[in-house]
């Protein structure tokens, strides 16, 4: 668990992540904030506290952990923090969604740190659990971490990975379920409801760590609870969307929406 200085620090590593997630988007004037801004948090202590990301692996880069984005859309947040851990530098943000640049809209393997290249919602939990199998297979102890949307949980091939990864016994692969209750179209209860997420995984045999998605001594205990499980782990960080900034708040509108000059200004001025 963190100490209250390293929550602070922690907290302070993810105002500078929103703050940059608004200024890429709004430089590129393309891009998502929302999902973005809803799963800052729990990437934030994730990266920054849990995750053996290759720079760590000084000696066997093999034993690094993997993270896989499936809601590709919110790069943003993910080349922020890829930024924060030593992988790109600072000035290379503002060229987010630029031709040319190794910063796309959705991850691509041009850039440094990014290990798989994701952007059709849906796939990402097949892909992590292939990967968390040859880990295993290999006897390697790293761990798997891939970030899901709750609208992409809408797809089949979600639950087909949901029943097959506990039935290989890959406890190395830690699922996230960004549960900011938003997509594109709305409310995910009003398109096709995910009532009884909880009971629905712990049917599928899944160890699962519901929290406040914005409560960092919760996201810590949640990740620290997972690494330790004889089973696959799925964290469901309940959280807001567009969170940080007032008017983007639990708004649909905000999910890929680039802000004018008002909006920019009025929302840097609220992060600080």
């Amino acid at each position: 668990m963190l100490t209250e200085n390293e929550i602070d620090e922690i907290k302070n590593l993810s105002l500078e992540n929103r703050k940059n997630v608004i200024s890429m988007v709004y430089n590129a004037k393309s891009g998502h904030i929302g999902g973005s801004l809803s799963a800052c948090d729990v990437l934030t202590v994730l990266f920054h506290k849990y995750m053996r990301h290759s720079k760590k692996c000084d000696k066997d880069y093999s034993i690094r952990d993997r993270f896989v984005l499936s809601k590709g859309h919110i790069s943003p947040l993910y080349y922020s923090l890829l930024f924060q851990i030593g992988f790109i530098p600072k000035e290379e943000l503002m060229t987010f969604r630029q031709l040319g640049s190794r910063l796309q809209g959705h991850p691509s393997l041009m850039c440094p740190g990014v290990e798989v290249a994701t952007g059709s919602l849906g796939q990402g939990l097949s892909v992590a659990s292939g990967i968390a199998l040859s880990l295993k297979l290999d006897n390697n102890p790293a761990h798997v971490f891939v970030i899901l949307g709750d609208g992409e949980m809408q797809e089949g091939n979600v639950w087909e990975a949901l029943m097959g990864i506990p039935h290989k016994g890959l406890n190395n692969l830690i699922a996230i379920i960004d549960r900011n209750r938003l997509q594109i179209d709305g409310c995910t209860e009003n398109i096709k409801p995910l009532d009884n997420l909880s009971k629905k995984l712990e049917a599928f045999n899944w160890n699962v760590i519901e929290i406040d998605g914005h409560d960092i001594k919760q996201i810590c205990s949640a990740i620290e609870q997972a690494k330790n499980s004889n089973i696959p782990s799925a964290i469901i960080a309940n959280t807001i969307k567009g969170k940080g900034v007032s008017f983007m708040e639990n708004n649909a509108g905000w999910h890929g929406k680039a802000p004018s000059d008002d909006d920019y200004k009025n929302a840097m001025a609220e992060l600080k």
